[in-house]
């Protein structure tokens, strides 16, 4: 009698960016994954010298895992850092429903996410910001990265000058909520 062979249980995930944006993906990772709302193909390669590259629609772009720390992670493609959760579908509806219930006059403070020079402030206390708006660049490895903002809000306070060296999650500016 042959035994029925077990369908491969895939386990439905979500990365979510700093920016809260979502990228819904399923583990074991398959070709395709959801991005800006169109299914896309993708490949995942490790070539003999131990290099990972992802390709995408025929281009190869570099891939090196920075940091991980229970689910978040910061990888740098192609030289550009990206920070991020995965959540499961439970996970996020949580965090998003605390998120909703956090007092809308806390602060939030942005760090830096890598070790760097502050190349520009883009922002000067007491002036608005936009979620997603660009607020300082940090300079890492001979590459400029852009930190963006969380939320919107008014900028309380920016703890760092133009020229200055800062380590991974030094406090860089605190945002307050509104």
């Amino acid at each position: 009698m042959a035994r029925a062979a077990k369908k491969k249980q895939s386990t439905k995930l979500i990365a979510l960016s700093s920016t809260n944006k979502t990228y819904e993906f399923k583990k074991p990772l398959e070709k395709r994954i959801k991005y800006q709302g169109k299914e896309v193909d993708i490949k995942l390669h490790e070539d003999p010298k131990g290099f990972s590259y992802i390709v995408w629609k025929n281009k190869k772009y570099m891939l090196d895992v920075i940091e991980k720390k229970q689910n978040r992670y910061t990888i740098m493609v192609n030289g550009v850092w990206h920070s991020f959760t995965v959540e499961t579908p439970v996970s996020l509806k949580r965090k998003r429903y605390l998120e909703q219930q956090a007092d809308s006059s806390a602060s939030v403070s942005i760090e830096a996410p890598m070790p760097g020079k502050i190349v520009d402030i883009m922002v000067e206390e007491g002036g608005e910001v936009k979620e997603g708006e660009p607020i300082i660049i940090l300079e890492a490895m001979k590459m400029q990265n852009e930190i963006t903002s969380h939320i919107t809000g008014i900028v309380k306070s920016v703890s760092v000058k133009k020229g200055e060296s800062v380590m991974k999650d030094d406090l860089l500016i605190e945002i307050k909520k509104g």
